[in-house]
């Protein structure tokens, strides 16, 4: 059966008979056993060593892959596959154990854009909500790597998933975060600022309101920098996640009372108000359909008139703060999604998938690889 699919329609209905009590209990024979076993292991991967192979085709150099006719896209497909091992926090553990952190942080450089924008997308999972590996991706030098491409990369698409990689590296990792205002982390997001590329925004906005969450004494440093303008004019964005963002900037900083954080958004005082009422004016003109999508920038909106102006705003005279039915009870969705224990033990047609799904065996690039000598140098490289 090796490299084929496994015949999953006669594996059901042989597990049915065999197990519906239609038919009487008996022993395999040494058949069925060999046959059912070679079913269940054709479709079983082993992820440890599926991950090795693809530490050693990431250890290849770049020429001999291409000397063996293996495309940029096949390297993007097996990083795809990679991401996903990884997804687990154990698999991405394991992946340092194998070796597989630094020949990924060295694709960070690779030629390919779209393969430095793939691997910063698989460090992002790695380190997500997993303080071990941010940890060792620190060590690993990750954070300067990331950093090189968040500023100075020439596409801006993977500046964007540098900066992504970053927020997920950084975040809950006092070290990172330390490290990332060190390395002038706050001019670099000056600059995404200003890029035209909206994702990359909404990426620097979210990063920044978390920064000075964590340390409401940064509004300081990025009042000297500039930001609040800056911030002032995003806020007006035709982009929604860009102007909520851009809001949670500036109510930060609104309520940060001491300081020059609080002086430098006093001098855009006349801005911002105006700002703030055409954002008012904006939300009284929208779909009943908008509003309800614009919940949280009509709190926003009416949290920072009241954190500037000490007074609500004209959104509580028009009733476009609170909607009819926002402060309702939330729906009962478990009664839909929850069926009665007795219930969820019947069998139910509907949730047989059709026959047609097949499941694809992972692709395997796997090259003669490179000649002893220089895969040694691979694997001494720490950049």
């Amino acid at each position: 059966m090796a490299g084929e699919a496994p015949n999953w329609e006669g594996l059901l209905k042989w597990s049915l008979a065999h197990s519906d009590g239609t038919l009487p209990n008996r022993n395999f024979s040494d058949e069925d056993r060999k046959w059912f076993m070679e079913a269940v292991q054709a479709q079983t991967i082993d992820v440890v060593k599926r991950m090795k192979e693809i530490t050693l085709v990431m250890q290849t150099p770049e020429q001999v892959l291409e000397a063996q006719g293996v495309t940029s896209a096949d390297l993007e497909g097996m990083l795809d596959e990679l991401q996903e091992h990884v997804e687990s926090i154990d698999m991405a553990n394991d992946l340092h154990s194998i070796g597989g952190f630094p020949p990924l942080l060295n694709y960070l450089k690779n030629s390919h854009a779209n393969i430095r924008a793939k691997a910063a997308e698989v460090v992002t999972t790695i380190v997500q909500n997993n303080p071990k590996s941010q940890q060792l991706v620190m060590e690993a030098n990750g954070l300067e790597y990331l950093y090189s491409l968040f500023t100075s990369d020439p596409d801006v698409n993977v500046r964007t998933k540098a900066l992504g990689a970053i927020s997920s590296l950084i975040r809950d990792n006092k070290p990172g975060v330390t490290a990332f205002r060190l390395a002038n982390g706050y001019a670099g997001l000056r600059d995404a600022l200003s890029s035209e590329s909206v994702r990359f925004q909404r990426k620097a906005l979210n990063l920044i309101s978390y920064l000075l969450r964590e340390n409401s004494s940064d509004c300081n440093i990025i009042s000297d920098l500039g930001f609040p303008r800056i911030m002032v004019h995003l806020a007006s964005s035709k982009d929604l996640e860009v102007r909520e963002a851009a809001l949670r900037g500036l109510l930060e900083l609104a309520r940060e009372k001491t300081g020059g954080a609080k002086v430098t958004l006093a001098e855009e005082d006349g801005r911002l108000k105006q700002l703030l009422e055409d954002r008012i004016k904006g939300i009284s003109l929208m779909s009943p359909e908008d509003l309800g999508a614009a919940r949280e920038e009509r709190q926003l909106v009416d949290s920072l008139w009241s954190a500037c102006f000490n007074e609500p705003s004209s959104l509580h005279e028009k009733g476009l703060l609170v909607l009819p039915g926002e402060d309702a009870p939330p729906p009962d969705v478990a009664s839909q999604h929850f069926e009665p224990a007795l219930r969820a033990f019947t069998p139910n047609p509907a949730h047989i998938k059709p026959d047609t799904e097949k499941k694809e065996t992972p692709p395997l690039l796997l090259g003669a690889g490179p000649p002893p000598e220089s895969r040694d140098d691979s694997n001494g490289r720490s950049h």
